[in-house]
């Protein structure tokens, strides 16, 4: 027999634990080669000594912060980072902890007293590649500090109400959700959170003070419109309404009333999915099956004008006046633009244009005359129409073909190996049925999710593949790709440009596609982007929002994060909790009268269950079905029920414990509870599966030999105090030599299991996000993801590995081993782990920790046959190399990853449950105790508050942002007579910064005193309508007049007749130049009055009429005839 080498630095450990003289054995020299060796003890950066450490003073740094998406694995950070430490160590924990801040009667461990940690071994090869421990922070140092409007909330506190989109303001900021919309004021966005009204609501007890809407269908698009002071927004159930942005605030019981709307009509059939208003006042909507409508600005005006109680009338007024353009380009039954859903609008200020965007392809539209323009794809080739749906006949051969091809038969395989491949076989014709059943309705991946217009007039896509298209103003694009996941959403302020992304990033982009930053700001896809208020507001799909300040990345960071570290005290908080991990190979059987002494004798004083079961069904057929039902996406199965009802049952589900939520692949089942005084804490249960074995598909352990068996892995994930905790069960790969594929499986396992998340997070019609950016959300593709990205165990707080891992014993024989048990001699058995060996080689579980074993093996046993004496000696015959089955396959089995920042955790039980017979396994149980820091994020953000108030530094930061450069123009009064154009220029007298410009409509006034509206009038054109000044230099805008009666075409008697009345008097409208900075939040303004003299024109029409006047009818009709030269139009033209 080998001798057996005692490991110099578990000196201590052992002498705690062991007889003082060896077994009565003829194995001798245990105790010399021991002494032989001097002591070393290699401890953790962050030793165990941390755990009496409550909220951290004045001089000590914070390594917290909420884990949505704030871990970093920036090199050379001092923190979680455990890398290249010199080797696996034993942890030697405190003799006792000091009690803990903020611990739960019942769950949190009982008082400091009585806990005792238990020594631990640590695996060597952690800190680095994905074994990376996150980095936690206060204020995260990797990314800009933000003002965090909604935390994260809880996705069950969400059902029925989850934020979907944002729209803002100078002064407010609005957010759509599936029951109505919600608003908060800036300036109370620094305010503790007291819920509506002062009635705190659970997901929203840490949100900023905000107003909230009466219940209506859910908010797919929101529309700000500055000239009539309304937010516009579009609902599942095809209506438009309009929500007043100056509500008065009370701030008394009244004030918690939700508000209602001030118009709504009947706009589509199907949900409106997107809203824009044109440069002429216009109102755009779309829909599905490529339905575009238009409501006119008159229409749109008068029924503002009436009474509330005179809704009715309103909403009648507005429906009648809709156009239907695609009926519009239909002739002889064949559209012009394709049937698919119109999911974008985008409108053209500086062109006068409207884009609408479709599946993949885009149409153009004249704003002024409702004309289509172009059709073209995302390749920018004009299409002249588009066809019907392609016919799917060739793929469903093919589809028929693969499924029922004969497989080729191999006559040297034996029965067994053609079984097997008969199995895989089967269950991947099922996997390439459902893969073409639902690949005939897949999304393209270039389909286009995002679209925007820049400040120099360029037009931004962005696609599902992480494509960005730049696009002029005529369709002609250049490609740049910044980013390997799907772009959702795009936001420009100033002259930058802000892509979200579905991986939670958000980019800065210049004008020319350059990356400027690019940070991680959610844990989650970035949806929507607006700005406004001075900052950049991104929503996640969880709801949360936060808003970065304009001028990030720059100097006024480091200031805000500097000051809000300072005060962490203020805002630091930490709560205990304890967690209890059991798992057990149950051999396909059922004990449910076992559970209680496994389970249940131990849960009085545990907040969090997580229980893993092993081999709950087994065989060939089952290993199929359960491959083929998970290709479709079903799993679970009657005896996996079973056990979670058994579970349940034990641990008093319906008084003391809620069911979180399971997960079963094959013969592995996972479940959680969570105690019902701590549920309000606990939430965003995800579930993950990764099978191991042939293919990555279809397991079998046994790899030879005539048993089936499943190895792989399933993992629960949830969000305990704003900490990530995950939880893994795994069957690895059996056999004393099969060491390396044991390995092998935890690196795949570990590195391959992507969580996904709940059903209701991503409900296509109560969200309104694009099918294609769900499926983007839901299924990851792993040719375009990093291995980093896709290892979500690597963003962990805490990772816990259990289940029948399958390492065995070596060199040592099975009366050696019968004999140390004997002698509870667990120490020296150890040494012959091959876990052990591997974990101190850095080879498997890199980084992690398990308390040392004091308990004996727990595999073979006769089944219903009690103590030790229940060890089946049959397997003797069978490994004459020992106790390799013995102990092996459950003893090494539960090992846990921590952010020792963010969550200090300790074990404070580890035993076999050598009672239970059920199984020829026994179950093994493991208890942890876990200090959880976490911030309070509603102070922090009033800390922020009163650090932006009271900081001169800051305040002067902020006032350069007021800055605007100093323009002119050349005019401010023009005179139209009919088909006259003024050519006006805007110069920029800076010499350093860039000017841009925006000119709007601030109203139309008809000189017979008619009213008033908003938009640029029929009658004129102003081109371009934005754009960017650079330093020392003009640019010139033309205003040209147009006659309505030749420009528009009249959709019904009424309009035409009111068109009419307008050309026959005299009309004024006054121009607002209005001029911004490049990154600056305050704006100026030129007014230029522009005055059309009618009976100026109509002296001058009849001096210069033709004979026959309807040719020139006839040739304004043919087509746009803005700006051509001025011989063409009849008119002049003139400068200012």
């Amino acid at each position: 027999m080998d001798s057996v080498i005692i490991e110099p630095d578990e000196r201590e450990a052992l002498s705690s634990l062991v007889p003082s003289h060896p077994p009565p054995r003829k194995t001798h020299s245990y105790v010399e080669q021991y002494e032989q060796k001097p002591q070393h003890h290699p401890i953790r950066k962050y030793s165990l000594d941390e755990g009496s450490r409550s909220v951290p003073t004045d001089s000590e740094p914070v390594y917290f912060d909420s884990s949505d998406g704030e871990f970093s694995t920036v090199d050379g950070r001092n923190g979680g980072d455990r890398g290249n430490e010199e080797d696996h160590c034993v942890i030697t924990p405190p003799s006792k902890p000091a009690p803990q801040r903020g611990e739960i009667a019942g769950h949190g461990g009982g008082g400091g007293a009585d806990i005792e940690p238990l020594p631990e071994f640590m695996g060597a090869g952690g800190g680095v590649d994905v074994f990376k421990v996150p980095v936690r922070a206060a204020v995260n140092p990797g990314r800009p500090p933000c003002l965090e409007i909604r935390p994260h909330p809880l996705r069950e506190t969400q059902t029925g109400k989850f934020l979907r989109n944002i729209a803002c303001t100078e002064s407010q900021l609005w957010a759509g959700q599936e029951n109505g919309v919600r608003f908060w004021n800036l300036e109370e966005a620094y305010e503790v959170g007291y819920g509506v009204g002062g009635q705190v609501r659970r997901g929203d007890e840490d949100t900023a003070p905000f107003h909230e809407s009466v219940v209506i269908s859910p908010t797919l698009c929101l529309m700000i419109d500055h000239g009539n002071r309304l937010v516009w927004s579009g609902h599942k159930d095809g209506k438009i309404r309009a929500w007043k942005m100056d509500h008065p605030v009370t701030n008394t019981a009244d004030d918690s009333k939700p508000f209602k709307e001030r118009l709504s009509w009947q706009a589509h059939r199907g949900p409106v999915n997107y809203i824009v208003i044109s440069s002429y006042g216009d109102m755009w909507s779309c829909s599905d099956g490529g339905v575009i409508k238009i409501w006119t600005f008159d229409s749109l005006e008068k029924s503002l004008v009436l009474k509330a109680e005179e809704k009715h009338m309103a909403a009648l007024l507005v429906e009648r006046s809709g156009i239907d353009l695609r009926s519009q380009v239909t002739v002889n039954g064949t559209c012009s633009i394709s049937s698919s859903d119109v999911k974008f609008l985008l409108v053209d200020t500086v062109r006068a244009k409207v884009w609408a965007v479709q599946h993949l392809s885009f149409s153009m539209w004249d704003a002024q005359n409702k004309d289509l323009l172009k059709v073209f794809n995302i390749d920018g080739q004009v299409e002249n129409r588009v066809d019907g749906t392609p016919a799917q006949g060739q793929q469903v051969e093919e589809t028929k073909a693969k499924f029922f091809s004969t497989p080729k038969k191999d006559k040297s395989q034996g029965f067994l190996q053609r079984s097997r491949h008969a199995i895989m076989g089967a269950a991947g014709a099922v996997r390439r049925a459902a893969t073409r059943s639902t690949g005939a309705f897949a999304e393209d991946p270039r389909k286009v999710e995002a679209i925007a217009i820049a400040a120099d007039g360029s037009i931004w896509t962005g696609s599902m593949n992480g494509v960005i298209a730049q696009w002029d103003g005529n369709g002609n694009t250049c490609l740049v790709n910044h980013h390997q996941q799907a772009v959702l959403c795009f936001c420009t302020f100033g002259d930058r440009i802000y892509v979200g992304y579905s991986s939670g990033y958000i980019q800065i982009l210049d004008l020319g596609g350059k990356l400027v930053a690019s940070w991680v700001s959610h844990n989650e896809p970035v949806i929507k982007l607006a700005a406004g208020g001075g900052f950049i507001f991104s929503l996640a799909t969880h709801g949360g929002v936060r808003g970065w300040y304009v001028t990030s990345p720059g100097p006024l960071d480091s200031v805000i994060r500097t000051d809000l570290s300072q005060k962490g005290n203020t805002y630091a908080r930490q709560d205990s909790v304890k967690i209890l991990i059991g798992t057990w190979n149950v051999g396909e059987g059922r004990a449910s009268r076992e559970l209680m002494s496994w389970l249940g004798s131990d849960v009085s004083d545990v907040g969090i269950v997580a229980v893993g079961l092993q081999e709950v069904d087994m065989g060939a057929g089952f290993l199929a079905m359960s491959t083929a039902k998970e290709t479709v996406g079903v799993e679970g199965s009657v005896v996996g029920k079973w056990w979670i009802d058994a579970i349940g049952n034990a641990l008093d589900e319906r008084n003391t414990f809620e069911r979180m939520g399971s997960r079963q692949l094959a013969g592995l089942l996972i479940s959680l509870w969570v105690r019902k005084d701590i549920r309000t804490h606990v939430g965003d249960l995800d579930v993950a599966a990764v099978p191991c074995g042939f293919g990555r598909a279809i397991g079998n352990k046994s790899g030879v030999g005539s048993s089936f068996s499943f190895s792989g892995g399933v993992g629960l994930r949830i969000r305990v105090y704003d900490r990530i905790m995950c939880f893994v069960n795994c069957h690895l790969a059996a056999h004393l030599e099969a060491v390396t594929r044991r390995n092998a499986d935890f690196n795949h396992i570990y590195r391959s299991m992507v969580f996904s998340k709940g059903q209701s997070l991503y409900t296509v019609p109560a969200a309104g996000a694009s099918s294609s950016t769900q499926a983007q959300k839901n299924n990851t593709n792993t040719n375009i993801i990093t291995e980093e990205e896709k290892s979500d165990l690597a963003a962990a707080d805490f990772v816990a590995f259990f289940g029948d891992f399958n390492y065995r014993l070596f060199g040592i024989t099975y009366d050696e081993a019968r004999d140390f048990i004997s002698h509870r001699s667990f120490d020296w058995l150890r040494e012959k782990d091959q876990l052990r060996a591997e974990m101190s080689e850095g080879k498997v579980f890199q980084g992690m920790r398990e308390a040392l074993i004091t308990f004996p093996p727990t595999y073979k046993f006769e089944k219903n046959k009690p103590g030790l004496g229940g060890y089946d000696s049959g397997r003797r015959s069978v490994y004459l190399r020992g106790v390799t089955e013995l102990y092996s396959e459950i003893t090494n089995q539960l090992h846990f990853l921590s952010a020792i920042c963010s969550a200090l955790l300790f074990l404070v039980l580890y035993e076999a449950c050598m009672d239970v017979t059920e199984s020829d396994h026994k179950p093994v149980r493991c208890k942890l105790h876990a200090n959880i820091a976490h911030t309070d994020k509603s102070v922090r953000r009033q800390e922020l508050g009163k650090i932006i108030k009271s900081s001169e530094k800051l305040r002067s930061m902020f006032e350069e942002l007021r800055y605007v450069p100093e323009t002119s123009v050349s005019t401010n009064s023009i005179l139209l007579q009919s088909q006259d154009t003024f050519i006006f220029s805007i110069t920029n007298k800076s010499n350093s910064s860039r000017a841009l410009f925006n000119i709007v409509c601030k109203g139309q006034t008809v000189v017979r005193d008619d009213g008033g509206t908003f938009g640029l009038p029929r009658w004129l054109e102003v081109s371009p309508g934005a754009g960017m000044i650079k330093p020392d230099a003009s640019v010139q805008v033309k205003v040209h007049h147009e006659d309505s009666n030749t420009s528009d075409e009249s959709f019904d008697g009424i309009q035409q007749q009111n068109s009419s009345c307008e050309e026959a008097c005299d009309k004024e409208v006054t121009l607002m130049v209005i001029i911004q900075g490049s990154c600056s939040t305050r704006t100026t303004s030129h007014s230029i009055k522009v005055r059309y003299c009618f009976s100026a024109a109509k002296s001058v029409n009849l001096a210069y009429s033709k004979p026959k006047p309807n040719n020139a009818t006839k040739n304004n009709q043919e087509g746009s005839t803005r700006y051509q030269p001025e011989n063409y139009r009849g008119g002049s033209t003139r400068r200012g």
